[in-house]
Parts: structure tokens; sequence; C-alpha cells
């Protein structure tokens, strides 16, 4: 079967669609005829390098978290799905044991870890982690829900916001960015998004965002931002100098959730507006395999209709890392198979 394999780790250029054996199921597994799976920043992350999870001695490799498509076979032992069901993956993986999986939530578990695999013809997943996929939702829709909208409604989750409150999204126009301005409409919560580029947020404000600031100058939107009013919440996706810039901008009590270290992975605060504000600043990876199913309920239901920039058949996988490389995206990138 065909797979888009990395290569080598010299960023788009490594990518390259290669032949690979076809998996078969083993216990509790199954195997899964891909039909889409999104990309992200975290599988670019790897292919250039900059990922301590994968070295030269793995290539080439496959990465691929959100895979949507139709079940094959499955392994023994497997009773949930069945070949022929729909289904989307959840990419959480876990050890199923430490406190954190037995007591919740999955995603803070001790050996947390993520699926690899989806770019490419068929898939082998641990069968647990597959949730059925309406009728109503179509392959490419569903294949922008496990990592960014996932990402996106636990940080809203975590930021504890409530309808009426004003939420900062720096990078508003990216996959997180997007699908908090959206995630928060529905909320009835009211976003500040940023970008550097006027169209995008253009079409950020058609999504729901509330109020747009064009610019990445840290003082410009520091002054930008707290003309608006000051948020409640910032939902930051970049790190580096935007974590500084939020808890600039936030209110007393205000809550920083951080996923991401797109701008840098390291960030300054000033410790005493910190403590004298009363403020917090929390950590989140991903989200639960009950979040992504509320999500796909929100789909079928016509309440979230993800933004999908660009598809691009498996073939073409290079050209879809390098407009995510390039930044001219605005939501997801999503590789169907022919």
């Amino acid at each position: 079967m065909r797979a888009a394999a990395f290569t080598d780790l010299i960023g788009p250029d490594g990518v390259e669609v290669i032949d690979v054996d076809r998996p078969d199921p083993g216990p509790g597994e199954a195997v899964v005829d891909v039909e889409a799976c999104s990309i992200n920043h975290h599988d670019l992350w790897i292919l250039n390098g900059a990922s301590a999870m994968i070295d030269p001695t793995d290539l080439p490799f496959v990465t691929g978290l959100d895979v949507v498509g139709v079940v094959d076979a499955v392994g023994e032992g497997v009773t949930g799905v069945e070949p022929g069901d729909r289904v989307v993956l959840c990419p959480n993986e876990t050890c199923g044991s430490c406190r954190f999986c037995r007591e919740g939530p999955e995603n803070l578990c001790e050996s947390y870890s993520l699926y690899h695999g989806g770019l490419a013809e068929a898939a082998c997943v641990d069968a647990d982690r597959l949730i059925p996929l309406p009728d109503a939702v179509d392959a490419t829709t569903a294949a922008a829900l496990p990592t960014a909208y996932l990402t996106a409604s636990h940080m809203l989750r975590r930021a504890e916001v409530e309808p009426g409150d004003l939420v900062f999204v720096p990078g508003a126009t990216g996959g997180v960015g997007v699908a908090t301005v959206q995630l928060a409409d529905l909320r009835g919560v009211r976003t500040v998004g940023t970008s550097s580029s006027a169209s995008k947020l253009d079409a950020v404000a058609d999504l729901g965002a509330d109020h747009t600031v064009e610019g990445t100058d840290p003082d410009h939107l520091r002054d930008a931002v707290s003309a608006i009013g000051r948020p409640d919440a910032v939902i930051n996706h970049l790190g580096g100098v935007y974590t500084g810039l939020g808890l600039d901008v936030m209110r007393r009590g205000g809550r920083m959730v951080v996923c991401g270290r797109t701008a840098g992975p390291t960030s300054e605060i000033d410790i005493a507006d910190l403590f004298r504000g009363h403020k917090r600043v929390v950590g989140s990876t991903m989200g639960t395999q009950a979040d992504l199913e509320r999500l796909v309920e929100l789909v079928a239901a016509g309440d979230l209709d993800p933004r999908i920039d660009q598809t691009f058949p498996l073939e073409e996988t290079r050209a879809a890392f390098e407009a995510m490389q390039d930044r001219d995206a605005i939501g997801k990138l999503v590789v169907t198979m022919d």
C-alpha cells in the first residue's frame, strides 16, 4: 500500500510517497481503510527535526494523528467495532493503569503519547480508540477534529470560560486558533483574534471572532487588545513572547491556557504581576475521548462546521506541509486518499 513517509528530517522536501506493507490487526486492534487525515504542527516539528521523539534511525516514518475511514478488519477480542463501520480515531495513547487513567482525565496519563500512522492507505489502531462516525459527518470534516478542535475544546474548559467572557486568541488563523474562535462562539464567549494578515482576519471574523487585531509586534498588540478590554482568559498555542503578552493584557484573576510553542520554547513573565494579579497559567495537551465524541455530535447536529482550508491527495502530501510551513492556511489542511 502507499504511505506518505518522512524519509529525511529536512522539512517538506523530506516527504515521499512510498510502498509499505499493509498492516494486520493484532489482539485489540483494528485496521482502518483511511479516507482522510489532517496534518498538524506536531507533524511539521517532527519533519523539521525539531522533535526529540524521532531521529534519523526511525526513518522512514509515517505520521498522521487524525485518522478517518472505514474499518476493514479487527483483531482478536475486539467487540466495539466491526468491518464496514465508519470511524474517527481518538489519537490518545495511554497506559490504562496509572491514577490518571483510572480517575481521569486520561490526557494526564503518566505515559501519555499520540498515535502516528494515518498518512497511509490503511492504519492499524487501538480499536477502543475508534469513535463511530454518523452519516451526516463526511470524512474530510471529521479529520479536522481530533487534534485542533479537541485541543481547543479542552483548553476552553480549562480556562473556565462562561458566556459573555472575553478571550484573547493570539494567532487566531491556525488550526487551534480557528477552532477556539468557533467553539467560543458556540458558547457565547467573545474573542479577540490576531494575525499578521488582514485578509485572514476577515475570514476569522466570518467564523465568529468579535474583535480582530492585525500585527505581531507585542507592544502594538498589548495596546490594541487592552483598548478592547481586559480578557478573562487567553488561549495560547504559540508560547514564546505571547505568554508574557497574554499575562500583561489579562484581567485580575484571569486564566491563560498554553498548549504550544510555535513562537518559541521559552517565555519571560512578570512574576510580581502574576501573583499580585492572582493570574493563572495552565498547561494543556489534547483532550479526552469523551471530548472528541461531543465534537462529533456537534458536527452531526449542524452546530459546528470545522474550517477546512485545503485538501490534498496523498501524492501531494509534501505540498500540504509546504502550505503549513508557509503559513498560507486558515484552518485545517487535510490529506485524502483516492
